[in-house]
């Protein structure tokens, strides 16, 4: 059985309903762009001018544009994450009650870009800073109350990240948070060894 790329909620068919009635002309240019940038976290598919010209191209405001461009954009970040088939694709988007014409340019669309697309998405960072460094320190702090002596180990972690920032993450340790924190580190990796 197909896995279940969408679920059908009130929003979704709102936004479906909304690209039934866009252009069929235009439609696949739309979606070609949306390809093009899926890839990109950090940059809008359009420019704000861009999007001025398409609402008025399309007959949507601002809004019901940008819930297009939601949809279509889940749409096919969906369809890349379970490697849709096209047939199966086909089948859900009408279970959207997207019409003929758009289940056709979207399925096109999908057939003709899932290589490229699929790889650009693997290369994406799912985060949008990286760890460029870290440093460490070891603290104890030393008390005496009433002549017991008490000393308190603490280590001290900074983390840079890269893009470059002036701010550094700094994490304070103590033994048993520290060893804590290795130990999850340690499934971490014994995870990702897994997988190679």
């Amino acid at each position: 059985m197909a896995v279940q790329l969408f679920n059908k909620t009130s929003r979704l068919t709102q936004a479906v309903e909304l690209v039934n009635g866009l252009d069929d002309s235009k439609f696949p240019l739309l979606l070609s762009r949306i390809l093009q940038k899926i890839h990109l976290k950090d940059e809008e598919t359009f420019t704000p001018e861009e999007e001025s010209k398409l609402q008025v191209s399309l007959s949507l405001d601002k809004l019901e544009l940008k819930f297009v461009l939601e949809c279509l954009s889940f749409i096919l970040e969906q369809a890349a994450y379970h490697l849709a088939k096209p047939n199966v694709l086909s089948q859900q988007l009408k279970q959207l009650k997207m019409n003929e014409k758009k289940v056709s340019a979207v399925v096109d669309a999908w057939t003709n870009n899932a290589k490229e697309v699929t790889k650009k998405l693997r290369e994406r960072t799912l985060a949008p800073k990286e760890l460029s460094s870290v440093s460490w320190e070891l603290h104890m702090e030393l008390a005496q109350s009433n002549l017991i002596k008490q000393k308190r180990l603490l280590g001290l972690i900074e983390l840079g990240l890269t893009p470059e920032t002036e701010d550094k993450i700094q994490i304070q340790f103590d033994h048993k948070q520290l060893f804590s924190f290795y130990k999850q580190l340690e499934t971490i990796q014994s995870q990702l060894d897994s997988l190679h």
